[in-house]
């Protein structure tokens, strides 16, 4: 355990984030000695999210045609608004500002493209990628495909006798080709396609509805099967075709992986970058239970601030 511990402290040692913090706090230094009236540490350090800043997010958050927050919404948000501060703050102290009219938002992207550049001079070794894949082959798993002829029977046609008709449109098929002319005299128009070729069940989802697209890839493929319900009414399908899904060899999708790789390593070494930086601040959150957000759709923001408590 010590063994691998050390490992690790050498190997972070070696890392390009160790240099970017060595060189920030070179820039951050000689800034300070160089300003002639810094502010003072108290000002500097001090985060406050009052009750009203978190309902001015909350309103921003209504404003865009979405529903209440959650605890857990409201608690992102504020992470995101200290995350932003902070990077705001550090970016100043880095000079990043200077003789440059761009707001707020464009110098916590300049950090954030900071930790960006460190993550995109990395490249993963062989053994490294092959092990980063093993944890993560799910994430490139390759869906099941479906080929398939279907037949319709609309529910504003037929009412409620619908289904029954798909079900007695069954028997009459059997053992009959799935292209016969007579099997599609049976059916429905149907507004979309009758065929379908190498299909997903994402793409399924967005054409049928859920019921359908997990029913579809349940079925067995060489015969008429049903009926099976979909947004639309019901259906009689015949799967010409059936690919199970799976999880790709590392060689088929190495570029895929690779950039993944790098952009899981981007998010670790801005999220410990953050952390970092974090450490050096007083953040003070006003507790939850004090914000009233349940009156903002009627009545707007509020103006008066909740007392913070630290944290």
């Amino acid at each position: 355990m010590e063994k691998s511990s050390g490992k690790r402290w050498r190997a972070l040692l070696g890392e390009p984030l160790v240099h970017f913090f060595a060189v920030g706090a070179v820039v951050f230094g000689a800034y300070w000695f160089f300003n002639e009236e810094p502010e003072t540490a108290g000002d500097g350090q001090r985060i406050e999210i009052g009750a009203n800043d978190m309902r001015q997010m909350a309103v921003a958050w209504l404003a865009q045609g979405r529903p209440s927050l959650t605890r857990d919404q409201l608690q992102s948000l504020v992470d995101q608004k200290i995350a932003e501060e902070i990077l705001f703050r550090e970016g100043l102290a880095l000079g990043l500002d200077q003789n440059d009219e761009i707001i707020k938002r464009r110098i916590v992207q300049k950090m954030d493209f900071l930790a960006a550049d460190i993550a995109a001079i990395q490249e993963p070794d062989k053994a490294e990628l092959v092990e980063w894949f093993s944890r993560n082959s799910q994430r490139f798993a390759l869906p099941p495909r479906a080929s398939f002829r279907q037949l319709y029977f609309s529910p504003d046609k037929r009412g409620a006798s619908a289904r029954n008709d798909a079900a007695a449109a069954l028997e009459a098929v059997a053992g009959k080709p799935a292209d016969s002319p007579e099997v599609a005299a049976l059916a429905d128009p149907f507004i979309l396609r009758t065929y379908y070729r190498d299909s997903t069940p994402d793409q399924m989802l967005k054409e049928f509805g859920p019921t359908f697209a997990a029913e579809l890839f349940k079925l067995e493929p060489g015969g008429w099967r049903g009926p099976v319900q979909s947004g639309y009414g019901w259906h009689l399908v015949w799967i010409d075709a059936m690919d199970p899904g799976r999880i790709p060899a590392l060689e088929e999708v190495e570029t895929d992986v690779r950039s993944a790789w790098q952009d899981d390593r981007y998010q670790e070494i801005k999220r410990a970058a953050l952390d970092e930086m974090r450490s050096r601040y007083t953040v003070v959150v006003a507790p939850f239970d004090t914000v009233d957000l349940s009156d903002l759709r009627a009545q707007g923001p509020a103006t008066t601030p909740a007392e913070p408590v630290s944290q």
